[in-house]
């Protein structure tokens, strides 16, 4: 059987609005956990007087966050719908943890935003929802949960008001309304997830949340990109010669290809391509290979270079523009910070030339040309300037290879995309 296209999508929101509990729900309608584990994890929920946690227990694995009752980790977990298969990314909704809500949303295709019908939007709703824009999602499922809580329970007047709150919102950061939709769930009661709602909202005639996962559009697939293919490790092999190794992000990657490693700025040859120990025709993007290189050595290259063809050469920055978002800095940022860049796989520092302007979290807006400094819970437009050779290409044109997470004092203080590179000459 033919693999099912594959999606990743991430479930965000403030916290205690169901993300967790959706997810679980989704997990057990469709199969994906038995009904007994849902038992197992009721009765221990309450023991520890968490009843109605069952659901979120099952990304919820450490023990920490069954204790707090909060997700801090991101969770991955495969499920099938009819049309894909899912990779969910349970990202955490609670301030603490939005650094790790990142790196679950820098992976997604589309998210569901779940947004409680009795509480309706929050303030880190809205920090998701920019930050999710940011970050390039453009496919948003707004699921507003725990309907059977409204008062009066399963109120049509009461979804439509949070309806109204929410295309608000994700209108005012530049969503528009071909790339949300809305339906009302009881993640606990079950209604709405993947059966349709009982007798309980006979108002609501949309669809379900699984139907609507089945209606989101499949990322297009990197292969018609050019190949970027940033590297992991180098290693060398008696008999074989040099093999680095790494995920291809983007386009194809096959025997006889030359292609050239930047910033190291070295050509070679592609011998062959293995996956899991198989030689292949080709890999492409998704695939984690490694290939055997002719005519480069294994200290030319190290990990956090990028591969790509000789007529397409990976960019090198001298400076980039980026848009950021400062998620957690114990003080300011100024001109002339030099944290540490994560993106694919190179960490490099890299100084703040110029703060360029100031923009609304939630619209987007202009709020300052050249500000001070900036702090926690601000977006920018900065001028960035890496203090050592660095592949970086736009968001636009390569999103894999446009995102970063900027981190220092081993927290990740700030996430952005890069809007616009100023190429060094090699």
């Amino acid at each position: 059987m033919a693999e099912k296209p594959h999606m990743n999508i991430v479930f965000i929101g403030h916290v205690d609005h169901g993300k967790s509990t959706l997810v679980g729900r989704t997990l057990l309608d469709t199969g994906t956990i038995e009904q007994h584990l849902i038992d197992k994890y009721r009765k221990e929920a309450e023991s520890m007087g968490k009843a109605s946690f069952e659901f979120a227990w099952v990304m919820d694995g450490l023990k920490e966050e069954r204790e707090r009752g909060v997700t801090i980790d991101v969770a991955h977990k495969r499920f099938d719908t009819d049309k894909y298969y899912f990779t969910v990314i349970d990202a955490p909704g609670h301030r603490d943890f939005v650094k790790n809500m990142i790196t679950g949303t820098s992976q997604a295709d589309a998210a569901v935003l779940v947004v409680s019908g009795e509480a309706g939007v929050m303030a880190q709703t809205r920090e998701h929802v920019f930050l999710a824009r940011t970050l390039g999602v453009t496919q948003v499922i707004v699921a507003i949960n725990k309907m059977d809580a409204t008062q009066p329970p399963y109120d049509e007047g009461v979804y439509n008001k949070v309806k109204a709150e929410v295309t608000k919102l994700m209108k005012s950061v530049g969503y528009r309304d071909d790339m949300m939709q809305f339906l009302p769930v009881s993640a606990i009661k079950g209604d709405n997830a993947a059966k349709p709602p009982t007798a309980n909202m006979p108002w609501y005639k949309g669809l379900t949340l699984i139907a609507a996962m089945d209606t989101l559009k499949e990322p297009l697939k990197a292969t018609t990109l050019p190949l970027r293919w940033p590297i992991q490790d180098v290693y060398t092999i008696t008999g074989v010669g040099t093999v680095p190794v790494g995920r291809v992000e983007t386009g194809i990657i096959k025997p006889e290809m030359k292609i050239i490693f930047m910033p190291a700025n070295k050509v070679g040859e592609v011998k062959s391509v293995e996956m899991h120990h198989q030689e292949m025709a080709q890999a492409g993007p998704g695939d984690n290979v490694g290939c055997n290189i002719r005519g480069v050595a294994k200290n030319d290259i190290r990990r956090g270079d990028v591969a790509g063809p000789v007529s397409n050469p990976p960019m090198v920055a001298k400076t980039f523009e980026a848009q950021i978002m400062v998620l957690n800095h114990p003080s300011v940022l100024t001109v002339g910070y030099t944290p540490v860049f994560h993106l694919h796989t190179a960490q490099v520092a890299c100084t703040f030339i110029e703060l360029k302007k100031k923009l609304d979290p939630k619209t987007g807006a202009t709020l300052e040309e050249n500000p001070q400094f900036l702090k926690t819970g601000d977006a920018a437009i900065v001028k960035i300037q890496p203090t050592k050779p660095l592949v970086i290409e736009t968001a636009k044109d390569f999103p894999q290879l446009g995102r970063f997470a900027i981190r220092d004092m081993g927290q990740t203080v700030a996430a952005g995309v890069c809007i616009s590179v100023e190429k060094k000459e090699m």
